[in-house]
């Protein structure tokens, strides 16, 4: 009879999703900086009680003001800040540490997290530098981890709307030319200790090229799968050279395929904020106006069509669940949009844009 009962408990257990999901432990999380605007994402994230997904159990940040502000801001505790992220990651242990510091100090998180196994998420782009990128990945390759860069692009439904038209299902033909508008009207409305970094060529790799032109060499090399350019051009420009002495705020990137063309335009001096993408192939065009919103055109049409992605289009709806997952080996990152393989070619793109808007926009080889 004992025997019995104890084989049904068992059945239960494991046929029951409820109790499966509950015995499934939140990813242990750490927090790396608060100078990055879209902090407020991971902390918004850290109120929720009881999330199943991930749990924020550190926060490193040695500025005692910013820490202070934004633990009053979103109602956090002073008890999950320490000021150096050994100290964190030594007290609190985490699964995982999502950076949002400023990008030349992405480098420093890996190599304090990669030799003791924790993954790694950093705010988008990977490094400031080609050289920063390839220590990064030879670190996170030599201890094993995952190394990820997070676009809030990246959970658009409409984008992976747009890649299973256009790639996996071939309805617009082979992609011929891909257009990515990206920017605002600016920073330096923002925070000022995210202003400071944002708007400095050492901590940022540039200002506008960088900050935005890497959502559309992301979204490129995705859409591609996984092509380098052949050549890489790019003309910058100070618009506001009062507001923004230091770095561009303005910027054109042309990539340039065997078949295929991708022009880029990030900028701080759009009226609007906007993230939107064409992608023309040779039988038809998809275009991305934001999250959801789009314009589709395929060969028999005879106008455009609107239609709208659902939320489920994207594989998650948040970075944080999607590092979870890849945590958990529920996942695989090997070619999609966070990873470092496609991050890696990302880092080319934006190293030969710099180097060619310093050369007057002459073209820049990729060997």
């Amino acid at each position: 009879m004992r025997i019995a009962l104890l084989l049904l408990v068992l059945v239960l257990a494991f046929s029951s999703p409820n109790i499966a999901q509950t015995a499934k432990k939140p990813v242990r999380i750490g927090v790396a900086g608060l100078v990055h605007s879209h902090v407020g994402w991971i902390l918004n994230r850290a109120k929720k009680t009881g999330d199943p997904d991930i749990e924020v159990v550190g926060i490193a940040e040695p500025n005692r003001e910013v820490a202070e502000r934004y633990m009053k801001r979103y109602g956090l505790p002073m008890s999950l800040v320490y000021s150096t992220l050994e100290e964190m990651l030594d007290k609190t242990r985490p699964d995982a540490v999502t950076a949002f510091n400023e990008i030349s100090k992405h480098i420093d998180v890996v190599k304090v997290c990669a030799p003791r196994g924790i993954h790694v998420m950093v705010e988008k782009p990977l490094a400031v530098s080609l050289d920063q990128a390839k220590q990064m990945e030879a670190l996170a390759k030599k201890h094993n981890i995952h190394l990820l860069t997070n676009y809030e692009t990246t959970w658009y439904g409409s984008n992976h709307k747009a890649y299973q038209m256009a790639v996996k299902d071939g309805a617009i033909g082979p992609i011929r030319r891909i257009v990515v508008h990206d920017g605002h009207d600016g920073p330096s409305r923002m925070n000022k200790e995210f202003v400071a970094w944002l708007t400095d060529p050492v901590t940022n790799g540039a200002g506008a090229l960088f900050d935005f032109g890497c959502y559309g060499a992301n979204l490129a090399t995705w859409l591609l799968k996984g092509q380098r350019p052949t050549s890489v051009s790019a003309f910058t420009l100070q618009i506001q050279p009062d507001t923004y002495p230091k770095v561009d705020d303005d910027a054109t990137i042309v990539l340039v395929y065997p078949k295929t063309q991708v022009v880029i335009q990030p900028s701080w001096n759009w009226p609007f904020s906007r993230k939107d993408m064409e992608v023309y192939g040779a039988t038809g065009y998809v275009f991305t106006l934001d999250g959801t919103k789009m314009r589709v055109r395929l060969k028999d049409d005879k106008t455009e069509q609107t239609t709208e992605a659902a939320k489920t289009d994207a594989p998650v709806s948040d970075p944080f669940d999607y590092l979870a997952q890849v945590v958990r080996g529920e996942t695989k990152s090997v070619d999609d949009l966070s990873s470092l393989q496609v991050n890696m070619v990302v880092m080319e793109i934006l190293d030969a844009a710099r180097r060619s808007a310093k050369e007057g926009g002459k073209p820049i080889t990729l060997k």
